[in-house]
């Protein structure tokens, strides 16, 4: 079963070509900080090759969701040391996905501040969930040229902080409708300056932001997760294809370990102007560094995917959270648990580390 074998993943030794996506589960306090059971919930499931941990803030100012993690104050860092720890104890990699939410998030949860965007423009089409029920979106503050350099600094010391935590290496979360995607599609940046209008403009931010972790950590401690065709957070590009295709010719000239591709969810349909593509097949075969493939695999597909041989990985998200021991179910054929729906984001111990090992 290709699934168990190893690899290698920059510098690091993996034991198996099974990754658990990055997920946000809301289970951090008031202040950003992680407990013992997200200590606890990482460990149950260190026996993936790798572990990437859900979205954690780079700043206060990249706050967008209540009860979700930080890694910007010495407290933060610490509360993620006793992760990591716990993690390498149980024989286990991790990596850290840095996370600025831009404008997916709301003044409720930003201490009466409105979030900063790459343009002046809401989401229109959803709510968000926020600490006093879902409300709809506000207009955020378009960045400053200096708001965008402060930004970019801020990865990187996250990425410094994350590595003095203990993670392994970390990841730019680029997609899902936060920050990076944000710069890259018309929908929600329509910039004049450096940074829009041409497609090399609305790209420079993502790719000025990697060579910071780079810069920070070393390349072969970082990766990407992008997510072409995935249109969550009302993302919508003129021309995906194009903008993707350059992004990645822009990746493949800088020193990194690999991208996490995303295929796009079948829960939200594609505009009328996208042609539907196999985000593996099309995208995957450019990317010069090693391609995780994420979204919607099951044992069977995921095989299938490792044998065409563009992916040399796969994420899994929804089965590990109910099948912390998913590398032993794979290779036994046993029956998988469900998740408990209700207690994904957020709650306790229920639903988070009391699921069978």
């Amino acid at each position: 079963m290709k699934l168990l074998e190893k690899i290698q993943l920059g510098d690091i030794s993996l034991k198996n070509r099974i990754a658990m996506a990055a997920m946000t589960r809301g289970r951090a306090d008031i202040n950003g900080l992680v407990g013992n059971m997200t200590a606890i919930y990482y460990a149950q499931r260190a026996s993936a090759g790798l572990l990437f941990s859900e979205a954690i803030r780079i700043s206060e100012e990249a706050t967008g969701s209540p009860l979700t993690p930080g890694i910007f104050t010495d407290r933060q860092i610490a509360a993620w040391k006793k992760v990591t720890t716990a993690v390498h104890d149980k024989g286990g990699i991790i990596i850290a996905q840095l996370w600025h939410t831009g404008r997916m998030g709301l003044s409720i949860d930003r201490n009466g501040k409105l979030p900063l965007a790459p343009s002046a423009l809401p989401i229109l089409g959803m709510q968000h969930f926020t600490s006093q029920s879902r409300k709809d979106y506000e207009i955020p503050q378009e960045m400053t040229t200096a708001e965008i350099r402060q930004t970019i600094r801020d990865y990187g010391q996250a990425a410094k902080n994350a590595i003095a935590a203990g993670f392994d290496g970390v990841m730019l979360h680029a997609c899902n409708g936060y920050l990076p995607n944000q710069f890259l599609a018309e929908s929600s940046n329509q910039r004049a300056d450096a940074y829009g209008g041409t497609i090399p403009n609305k790209v420079r931010f993502v790719l000025e932001v990697m060579q910071e972790l780079i810069d920070a950590v070393g390349g072969e401690k970082v990766g990407i997760k992008i997510a072409p065709f995935h249109c969550y957070g009302e993302m919508v590009l003129d021309d995906p294809k194009a903008t993707y295709t350059y992004l990645i010719e822009k990746l493949n000239e800088l020193d990194f370990a690999y991208v996490e591709l995303m295929r796009h969810s079948p829960n939200f349909s594609l505009p009328e102007h996208y042609v539907a593509e196999d985000e593996i097949e099309f995208f995957g075969r450019k990317i010069r560094q090693t391609v995780i493939a994420n979204a919607g695999y099951d044992k069977a597909s995921a095989e299938v995917e490792l044998e065409k041989g563009i992916a040399k990985l796969v994420s899994f998200g929804k089965l590990y959270i109910a099948n912390p021991n998913l590398p032993e179910r794979f290779s036994k054929n046993a029956l998988l648990s469900e998740p408990e729906r209700t207690t994904i984001y957020g709650g306790g111990e229920q639903g988070y580390i009391d699921y069978p090992i």
